[in-house]
């Protein structure tokens, strides 16, 4: 539960943000509870940069939380209520929420663009219905609001010298982030929310289908698919790593480390054989701490970020990726662009 604090008069604003203390604490303890892993990186950012983190966060958790509550108001009212947050945010209506008052200040002083909130909003929009994806092109859709877009609004929090060089790194950072929660959370998507991201042709193209996963059954064809994705993703993780160099020098070693953590889960996946169906996959806090740890003794001894990033995690560097990889590579896509 987050705890408000009373008092008789507005709190002061920090001198960085200008976002109340009561609007970052609890922007603050949102990110805490429901993102431990993008929270230990969250601290370990330069301040100017920490606090607006933690807004965005807590922004994107509020428009989440529409979509996926545990007990949800029928679609219509969850899309006026989207809309809604959509409105506070660009400053078209009065916030009548601490996040969204923060989020809408925030987002004037950077000068996030209107079209990042657009296609983050009209992603949480498609996940009111849409409850299956039947290929990458389908699912790029959704990522362009859902992750590229949060990395470009982070991208204009840490303002780098190379903004523009540093975009395309950024957005598939945030890709490869989203896929790797896609791929840890297939169990608790399908039971809680009845929702497939995994595209049904990757599937298909494995001998598996939608009708397997929803029924909780790994198949050798779902574990081959799953397998499939996760070297799809670290394409996205190789890409995405070498633009941590166009970052401020605070910035480095931060995003850095959640790109280890995250990519870390991998490892995880494949302990299990692939089989996200059965559990999902979770990192402690101890193994956190100490991929922190060894992510920033690396950093020390040689600041290249895709080769600390291999030393630590221990994945293999794909082949031939020297430009942005494409979510749209699978067999089954081709053919199906071919008819």
């Amino acid at each position: 539960m987050v705890r408000h604090r009373t008092a008789s008069r507005p709190t002061p604003a920090t001198p960085l943000t200008m976002v109340s203390h009561d609007q970052l604490r609890r922007s603050k303890a949102i990110q805490r509870h429901t993102g431990r892993t993008f929270h230990l990186a969250t601290r370990l950012l330069p301040e100017r940069v920490r606090y607006p983190t933690y807004v965005l966060y807590a922004f994107f958790r509020t428009a989440d939380d529409v979509v996926d509550d545990p007990d949800p108001a029928p679609p219509a009212e969850r899309r006026r209520e989207l809309e809604r947050l959509r409105a506070a945010a660009l400053g078209e209506r009065e916030p009548d929420d601490p996040v969204l008052e923060a989020f809408a200040d925030l987002r004037e002083r950077h000068d996030i663009p209107r079209a990042e909130v657009d296609a983050f909003v009209d992603s949480m929009l498609m996940d009111v219905e849409k409850r299956r994806y039947h290929t990458h092109d389908e699912l790029s859709t959704y990522l362009r609001g859902s992750a590229a877009a949060v990395g470009h609004m982070m991208l204009e929090v840490m303002d780098p010298p190379r903004k523009e060089a540093a975009r395309p790194h950024a957005a598939a950072l945030g890709e490869a982030f989203q896929l790797t929660n896609f791929l840890r959370d297939v169990h608790e998507d399908v039971r809680d929310y009845d929702r497939i991201y995994l595209p049904e042709r990757v599937l298909v193209e494995h001998g598996s289908s939608h009708d397997d996963v929803a029924s909780l059954t790994p198949t050798d064809g779902f574990r081959a698919a799953v397998r499939d994705e996760l070297a799809r993703t670290e394409q996205l993780y190789h890409y995405g790593v070498e633009g941590v160099r166009y970052l401020p020098e605070g910035c480095q070693l931060p995003v850095l480390t959640a790109a280890v953590m995250y990519a870390d889960q991998h490892r995880l996946v494949r302990q299990l054989d692939c089989d996200v169906l059965s559990t999902r996959p979770t990192l402690t806090m101890r193994r956190r701490l100490s991929l922190v740890a060894r992510t920033w003794l690396r950093w020390q001894f040689g600041a290249d970020p895709r080769s600390v990033f291999y030393r630590v995690t221990g994945l293999d560097a794909p082949d031939g990726v020297d430009e942005r990889p494409s979510l749209r590579l699978s067999t089954s896509d081709a053919l199906a662009r071919s008819d």
